[in-house]
């Protein structure tokens, strides 16, 4: 059965194309991941499915009384609003039931008996609904899935703009599953979770029944839940049975076969065209010079799928610092309570130091409290001679009205147009994407941004908070080799153990010191 089917859908920004002609059905219990590089369109495709943007050409048509869920990491959660707020607004379709019973119920007061018989057959409906759906059990269930995520443990009544990434990502996920829907979208889940709810998103995506289409960049987390790849390149969309690691098989063994069929093609186009050219002024042998001609007129030329540019990152090192570069002392950080137990670290020039654990329990608290942007509550945190910092931060800071040229300007006025140009083009951006406002930018495309700002700075100490958030695999595996090769002290959040276990000197689980674990 069909759920979804998509027919001749192009669409695109100015001049660039971001899909061509794209055909296909989406059928009931496929496990779907989407995947390709950083800017393909994988998002503005969630967009265009859910009605939230319109095609330029096509037809995007659902099956009747399908409910579609979709976890969106730009949906904007207000201030105010609690986590229970959010759980509880999964169900506002039942509570507009509600709210419809509580009119009847006003109109009966001056009712006559025909009128009133009506309101009590409509109202009996409604109940009925509302009874069906465990309306009167809403806060069992929102306290079940709040359990199962640890949310209670924030407390029910915490404002969701205190949230950290990840909390944030575990508000969205619990109030998406609360819905049930017949079909799930889920546009990187896995960013700004940790591993024990990343393990638990895994059992329950491998044991859900209906459909879903899954964005990510994770390749163990796509090979463990997905049975179908759907490839976004170059304006169109493949599909390939199976998961991630078969469909990298297939795709380079076709793109080996168009490769090799292309320069036989190219071969012959060039022997034809050395024939016509050598006989097309000679009467005897004018005629075969015309054949060939139509050959070459009629001839369907093989075109290469242009590859995506490829970044190439390198971190421009300062001098050699001293050979302790961070220590604390009956570190206690926090804000307006204590989120730690005395904490005493001590980093040496040239380790490369991971911190892991579960969200919300200060990790990027714990690096902002090191670099002395925000207060600590008691100890002290001592910093080597000649550290020359660059951080990360986990979030786009700012508006992103600024173009990717001259949010690099900002930080480097005296390069050339021609630098900045190149700097930006070498961690794998386009023409098109140095020349736009930052904020019509992928994630991962933002983060390229943010990366190439970072690594034409000189620097000796690394703070990287979840850099590999948002990035495609061609990016996350340039960014593990360029952190390998660096020289100088890293200290880094990371939830993937795939990236930092080859090469992190020390992992620091923070559990262990943070009165939130």
């Amino acid at each position: 059965m069909s759920i979804l089917s998509v027919e001749n859908l192009s669409h695109g920004f100015g001049d660039r194309a971001i899909f061509r002609d794209v055909t296909f059905r989406l059928l009931a219990g496929e496990h779907i991941g989407l995947i390709g590089a950083n800017g393909e369109g994988k998002s503005t495709f969630f967009n265009i499915i859910t009605g939230h943007l319109m095609p330029d050409e096509g037809t995007v048509t659902w099956a009747k009384h399908v409910r579609v869920g979709y976890l969106d990491q730009h949906t904007v959660l207000k201030p105010g609003m609690t986590i229970r707020d959010v759980l509880g607004s999964a169900f506002s379709w039942l509570y507009e039931k509600e709210e419809e019973i509580n009119v009847i119920c006003e109109k009966m007061s001056d009712a006559d008996e025909d009128t009133m018989n009506g309101l009590m057959e409509e109202m009996g409906v409604l109940q009925e609904m509302l009874e069906q759906h465990d309306f009167y059990s809403i806060d069992t269930k929102i306290d079940e899935i709040g359990h199962a995520f640890e949310l209670d443990a924030l407390g029910f009544d915490k404002d969701v703009s205190e949230l950290s990434g990840g909390q944030r990502t575990k508000v969205l996920l619990a109030k998406l599953l609360l819905e049930k829907p017949d079909i799930l979208l889920l546009d990187e889940p896995t960013n700004y979770l940790d591993e024990q709810h990343i393990e638990w998103l895994k059992r329950y995506l491998n044991d859900y029944e209906n459909a879903f289409i899954l964005i990510s960049h994770d390749v163990s987390f796509l090979n463990s839940v997905v049975n179908v790849i759907w490839h976004v390149e170059n304006a169109l969309l493949s599909r390939y049975p199976g998961d991630y690691d078969h469909f990298l098989e297939v795709y380079e063994m076709r793109k080996g076969q168009i490769e090799a069929a292309y320069n036989r093609q190219q071969q012959e186009i060039k022997e034809l065209k050395d024939f016509v050219a050598r006989n097309k002024s000679r009467v005897a042998t004018r005629n075969m010079a015309m054949s060939r001609q139509k050959k070459l007129d009629k001839m369907d030329v093989i075109e290469l799928v242009k590859d995506n540019p490829k970044p190439e990152f390198s971190f421009k090192e300062a001098r050699v610092p001293s050979r302790v570069v961070i220590e604390t002392s009956d570190l206690v950080i926090g804000y307006d309570r204590p989120l730690s137990r005395p904490l005493n670290l001590k980093i040496e020039r040239g380790q490369k130091v991971i911190l892991k654990g579960a969200n919300g329990i200060g990790k990027t608290t714990l690096l902002r409290s090191i670099l002395g942007q925000i207060p600590v509550i008691e100890g002290n945190v001592s910093l080597g001679d000649y550290l020359a910092v660059g951080y990360f931060e986990q979030e786009l800071s700012g508006e992103g009205t600024k173009t990717c040229m001259d949010e690099f300007w900002d930080e480097y006025p005296s390069y050339t147009n021609y630098e900045v140009r190149s700097a930006l083009a070498k961690c794998g951006l386009t023409t098109k994407h140095i020349e736009s406002q930052v904020r019509v930018l992928s994630g991962g495309e933002q983060a390229k941004v943010r990366l190439c700002k970072l690594m034409n700075r000189e620097s000796n100490l690394l703070i990287l908070d979840e850099p590999t958030n948002h990035l495609d695999v061609d990016a996350k595996a340039e960014l593990h080799r360029a952190l390998s090769e660096y020289k100088g002290t890293v200290l880094m959040v990371c939830h993937e153990p795939e990236f930092y276990e080859n090469l992190a000197s020390n992992v620091i689980d923070c559990s262990e010191w943070s009165l939130l674990a």
